[in-house]
């Protein structure tokens, strides 16, 4: 007869939880816009340890705010920390509504922490006869564990008793305090013993068994580390008893007053829906219940569609596939491939799904020791690619942008591009999660999906997917398309639903996708050897500029050193400290020395020297590097999800970040050359941003301005220093013009005042005067912020939506950092939908009567750059001026320039 053992009471560090919750999953957000990735987080973490613990009591304890009997012993005690994020905190009731609708006794104590709470709960526990499991985080737990005590991390899923402590620490759980007390805590400012890590506390507590031990035989620790903990032996008691986590608190309650109730349905329903948690909706809409046996009536997870992945290696089974494919209205697609750089990835195999729960892998390239036989490579994409290539059959695909440049690459030209998930998460909410397939299942799905990582490892190590086994492979792939499918049902019916997205997705986003495809896939030529000579002429010069700086500095020193640095700007030259790091030290970060530069001649060679160092590694030593070998150009991937208000992006190379105002910078565009026999066309918007902001103020000094075609800077300037526009100096247009850029982009009195080198009063004058000429201005601001604090949101011209998650966050600076997003937002992301529109129209235009002639290259901010055939650059120039400046119908005219050159700096 086997021993009836009673369930363990389970005690949930709630506190800990709350934090690695926000830090780990991405910034969700309801369609109101408040947080929820912590409650998320923690919720789910809780029903996970009702599913794994049934039968036992769950007992769920957070801090309470305010200080605790710790902050008496030592004032200082976790000043360190910094306080509590906005999103987060508003976070905190919710958990605590939806904790007790759940039925678990939720405890929060004045005064002591929750850790001190937990201990004596466990220390009644275990004195009764009853284990405990404590659900946590937190390291400083592990002193807790006993024969009777176990630390679970549900986040991790990993599990901690008296052997793992001794593997995880190296030291026992009853040393784990002492342990503490010598490493100290610098989040909880916790003394410890200067520069005493890890190791070094285990080798003396191995040594000599406890603390009192050792600060009795101090004096035999040789060496700096041993006058460092002869210094701390007055501190280290200190540092004890703040580490000591307290088991005899004096509660007004004990164990078994700690009952779970009944879980109250109908108030956790009201506040699933509040915080729009679906799938949690569905489980108490459908009434499931929770495992077996369970004391608990709490819905458990559950599939929310049964899975049939199919892995294909039969022509039979693909042929059967293939005839689901042509018979469906919409089938999900995806590529699994040897790389993630486009150019070079081959295809390892193809994934369908035409109903959720339903998908199909089919394997061409796994190539590892002993993997099956496939099906032909070559003959299953011949079979394939009518289906690809046929525009009347829609698919639907997870970044579809990076599939049709890999099919490119096997002569399969994708077309019927009918739903990208990655461009549908985007436009409905840019910055609720991040965009990746894994991220949009967790959030839209409530599902976890199958990480790459675990299936092909990490780091060096990790396999390609051609070296994956098919048993791991197969159900990875299947799930993508799959996933992809429910993904696209779940996204469309949001998108319809909310203000003016369905019309950004179907008529801007979704036809870039094989825009940007085709300008990739062209790519760029550039010219390595201006490239080396330019690299080579920049290291003269920075060798020019150390020799400069170390005769200033009287010494010779590394100019890459923040230590020697600090040593030389500010002990030996006694510069003013301008601003620290965290750590206290004296900060040489750039704006630093820009500020630092108006008063000595070092930091301004040093900063020349850092930008110098910047465009050397950046682009002009890595751009050779990154001309492929196939086509001799270099291959850009555009980004449509990374940026907040719809602007575009680019890596491999950055092509948003190549500077132009320096003549260094141009040197690099220099190196963007034309082919034999063609030219550079470049044309981009002037001054679009203050043209949309004319347009949405409806400002008529502004209007009026443009209309007339004048020189808005002027103008401003004109208006502001109450001059004629014949008599504007050239630092007043300077100075007008950073007053209208800075406007529009939420900059304060003071901030204008730094970039104009003006004290605050005049800038404010500056600003005051703006706003009177320009009344219009000062009232469109007043009215987005209202609406950005009223909606959470601000649109576009076009109903692009940018949500702003901090508008009223508590913390000011956030808020007001969130009030410049306002104003600006509607303007920068209006200038990214008028020029992705014109992307699209001369993009038709271009393959429809020019294809043989030109096609565009490169997209940098409102700029457009086309390869032309010099016989044909001035039909070609003037279409497409007459294209982008109807891309927009504006209250202003969009002006567009255009200059042509053999280079990007000739024709910029």
């Amino acid at each position: 007869m086997t021993e009836q053992t009673n369930p363990p009471v389970v005690l949930v560090d709630g506190s800990s939880y709350l934090f690695r919750a926000y830090h780990a999953l991405p910034p969700l957000t309801t369609s109101k816009n408040h947080p929820t990735g912590a409650i998320k987080g923690v919720i789910s973490m809780l029903r996970r340890i009702e599913q794994d613990f049934p039968g036992s009591k769950t007992v769920v304890v957070f801090d309470a705010k305010g200080k605790t009997f710790r902050h008496d012993m030592y004032e200082e005690y976790k000043a360190n920390r910094p306080p509590m994020p906005d999103d987060l905190a508003v976070q905190i009731e919710p958990i605590h509504e939806i904790v007790r609708a759940m039925g678990l006794p939720l405890l929060i104590v004045p005064g002591v922490e929750a850790d001190d709470v937990i201990g004596t709960l466990a220390h009644e526990a275990t004195s009764k006869g009853i284990d405990v499991v404590v659900s946590t985080g937190d390291k400083d737990m592990a002193q807790l564990v006993s024969d009777h005590v176990t630390l679970i991390n549900t986040m991790t899923e990993t599990a901690m008793d008296r052997d793992g402590v001794v593997e995880k620490f190296g030291v026992t759980p009853e040393q784990i305090i002492d342990y503490l007390a010598l490493v100290g805590d610098k989040v909880d400012n916790i003394p410890g013993v200067n520069k005493c890590g890890p190791k070094t506390a285990v080798k003396w507590l191995q040594s000599y068994d406890n603390l009192d031990n050792l600060i009795e035989h101090s004096d035999e620790i040789k060496g700096k580390i041993g006058e460092y903990l002869r210094e701390a032996t007055d501190t280290l008691p200190l540092s004890r008893e703040l580490a000591t986590i307290r088991t005899d608190v004096e509660l007004e309650f004990g164990l078994e007053d700690l009952q779970e109730r009944q879980q109250d349905d109908a108030s956790l329903l009201e506040l699933f829906k509040e915080y729009e948690f679906r799938t949690w909706i569905a489980e108490l809409e459908n009434g499931s219940s929770s495992d077996e046996g369970s004391q608990s009536s709490q819905p458990q997870p559950k599939p929310s569609v049964e899975k049939q992945y199919q892995v294909i290696t039969e022509q039979a089974d693909l042929d059967q596939w293939l005839k689901k494919l042509k018979d469906s209205d919409l089938f999900a697609f995806d590529t699994e491939t040897t790389s993630l750089r486009y150019m070079d990835a081959e295809i390892v195999g193809v994934s369908f799904a035409v109903e959720p729960g339903k998908a199909a892998y089919v394997p061409l390239g796994h190539d590892y020791m002993g993997a099956p036989e496939q099906l032909d490579r070559d003959s299953v994409l011949e079979q394939l690619k009518p289906l690809l290539e046929d525009p009347k059959h829609k698919k639907v695909g997870q970044n579809l942008k990076y599939d049709k440049n890999v099919l490119a690459n096997h002569d399969i030209q994708l077309e019927g591009i009918a739903e990208d998930t990655m461009v549908e998460s985007y436009v409905l909410n840019s910055v609720g999660t991040r965009h990746d397939m894994d991220s949009l299942a967790r959030t839209y799905l409530d599902e976890e999906t199958i990480t790459y990582e675990s299936i092909a490892g990490k780091g060096a190590k990790q396999l390609t997917f051609n070296q994956i086994d098919l048993e791991s492979a197969g159900p990875y792939a299947a799930e993508d398309a799959d996933i992809t499918l429910r993904l696209h049902q779940t996204l469309a019916p949001r998108l319809k639903d909310t203000g003016k997205l369905e019309s950004v997705y179907r008529e801007i986003d979704l036809p870039l996708v094989p825009v940007l495809s085709r300008m990739e896939q062209r790519g760029t030529l550039i010219s390595a050897s201006t490239l080396r000579q330019h690299s080579q002429e920049l290291a003269e010069r920075m060798a020019e500029l150390e020799k400069e700086a170390h005769e200033v500095a009287g010494e010779a020193f590394n100019l890459g050193s923040t230590k020697q640095l600090q040593a030389i700007l500010y002990d030996k030259l006694g510069l003013r400290v301008i601003k620290k790091t965290p750590k206290g030290a004296p900060s040489t970060a750039e704006p630093v020395l820009q500020e630092l530069a108006h008063e000595h001649e070092l930091p301004r060679l040093i900063v020349e020297h850092r930008s110098l160092s910047k465009l050397k590694s950046t682009y002009t030593d890595t751009l050779p590097e990154l001309i492929h070998h196939r086509t001799g150009r270099v291959h850009t991937s555009y980004h449509q999800a990374v940026t907040a208000t719809g602007r575009l992006s680019s890596s491999e190379p950055n092509l948003q970040n190549i500077p132009i105002r320096t003549q260094e910078g141009r040197r690099i565009r220099q190196a963007f050359i034309a082919p034999k026999g063609y030219k550079l066309l470049a044309a981009d918007y002037s001054q679009i941003e203050l043209r949309i902001m004319a347009h949405l103020s409806g400002d008529r000094g502004l209007l009026t301005a443009f209309e007339h075609g004048e020189d808005i800077h002027k103008a401003t300037a004109a208006e502001v220093f109450g001059v004629t526009v014949d008599e504007v100096t050239g630092d007043q247009r300077r100075s007008a013009k950073a007053i209208n850029f800075g406007l529009i982009y939420g900059m304060s009195a003071f901030g204008l005042s730094r970039q104009l080198e003006v004290d605050r009063k005049t800038a404010q004058e500056y600003i005051d005067r703006y706003f009177e000429r320009y009344p219009g201005v000062l009232k469109y601001m007043d009215n987005i912020r209202k609406q950005a604090h009223d909606d959470g949101y601000v649109e576009t011209l076009y109903g692009r939506r940018l949500y702003l998650p901090e508008i009223n966050a508590r913390n000011k600076q956030l808020q007001q950092a969130a009030e410049r997003t306002a104003i600006n937002a509607p303007m920068q992301g209006t200038a990214a939908d008028i020029i992705k529109r014109a992307m699209i129209e001369v993009d038709n235009w271009l393959r429809s009567e020019h294809a043989s002639d030109a096609c565009m290259t490169m997209q940098v901010h409102d700029e457009l750059i086309i390869e032309v055939r010099e016989e044909a650059v001035d039909k070609v120039k003037d279409g497409l001026v007459k294209r982008m400046s109807a891309a927009a119908s504006l209250d202003v005219p969009l002006l567009v320039e255009a200059g042509v050159g053999d280079n990007w700096d000739q024709a910029h």
